[in-house]
């Protein structure tokens, strides 16, 4: 029991070397509507390089992320607003194997482009997958090629030039995928409190440590998310543990779009008033003055406020005058 607790306190300590960002995030204003979760992650080619830069590389991939979100949802083909996204990135899968990805969570809509209405999108992600995992590897691409050409980063010792990596990322699938809305806000607050608040791996998961070999349980995703159990010898384990220790003042959450900290007081704002008041717009598409009037006011116009039975004439010069006058 008490080796298991030197382990457990392993956990403990290095937690403090995290950002704990959960108390920060909860109080990022989310707008009051349905919210995506979308992951980004990148191909194994691209592990050596991402592991060496850590810093440099995970801020292109926040980029990357940020940039592929914007640039697609304003495509006129899918949605065409100004968007906004909280990204968070973690860097472990279930064994504790170097697997850096980034964990979004998108507002269902956006701006429209003149900022005056609120567009909601459909129950799907507003932009296909397969849309948002080839212009995401297209900029992620390129950011990477910039910095190795401006020496931000340097190259894996087995790899001569980037172009040879680049052939290797344009052959693998990269993987994207959009989860279905969250139900209600509370769903989506606790959800993000837990993936915030998280480390390579949990107190809770590990199950034992003796002979110097810490066992501990894990989902195999590729089998359905079954449970099933690893055991490693003490020094692989931490040696995996470690891998996830952020660089020192390295921020693992951002914000873009219109949720970003620089439009907080004006895009952010103007989203809460757009999504809190009612939208004429669509209704009063077609129709004509007085059924405007009446839509709008409740009330027949053409009815005599004093009997309340006899009907108005409308003449067509009054009604421009009053067009002109309101």
């Amino acid at each position: 029991m008490e080796n298991k607790k030197q382990i457990i306190d392993i956990a403990d300590i290095f937690r403090s070397y995290q950002h704990d960002m959960k108390d920060h995030l909860l109080a990022a204003n989310l707008p009051a509507v349905k919210h995506f979760h979308i992951v980004f992650t990148i191909p194994v080619c691209l592990h050596n390089l991402f592991y060496i830069n850590q810093q440099v590389a995970y801020s292109l991939l926040f980029k990357a992320v940020g940039k592929t979100i914007i640039q697609c949802a304003k495509n006129t083909e899918y949605l065409g607003v100004q968007a906004g996204a909280v990204c968070l990135l973690h860097t472990w899968g279930q064994t504790l194997t170097y697997h850096p990805h980034i964990h979004c969570i998108v507002p269902a809509g956006g701006l429209s482009e003149d900022g005056m209405e609120w567009i909601r999108s459909a129950k799907t992600f507003f932009v296909p997958v397969k849309v948002l995992s080839a212009v995401f590897r297209g900029v992620l691409c390129r950011l990477i090629e910039d910095a190795i050409n401006k020496g931000e980063i340097k190259l894996p010792h087995d790899t001569a030039n980037f172009q040879v990596l680049k052939t290797k990322c344009y052959d693998k699938k990269w993987v994207v995928y959009a989860q279905k809305p969250f139900s209600s806000a509370d769903n989506l607050i606790r959800y993000l409190g837990n993936y915030t608040h998280r480390v390579a791996i949990s107190n809770h998961r590990i199950i034992d440590y003796k002979d110097s070999k810490v066992t501990f349980y894990y989902k195999d995703n590729k089998a359905g998310g079954t449970r099933k159990t690893m055991t490693l010898e003490v020094n692989e384990f931490v040696r995996r543990f470690m891998q996830h220790v952020l660089p020192s003042g390295f921020y693992k959450i951002r914000y873009f779009g219109f949720m970003a900290m620089c439009n907080m007081k004006t895009q952010l704002s103007l989203c809460y008033s757009l999504i809190l008041t009612p939208t004429y717009l669509s209704k009063l598409t077609g129709l004509q003055a007085i059924e405007v009037i009446q839509l709008l006011s409740g009330k027949d116009p053409v009815i005599c406020t004093k009997c309340g039975k006899g009907k108005l004439a409308v003449i067509a010069n009054h009604i421009e005058l009053l067009i002109e006058s309101g």
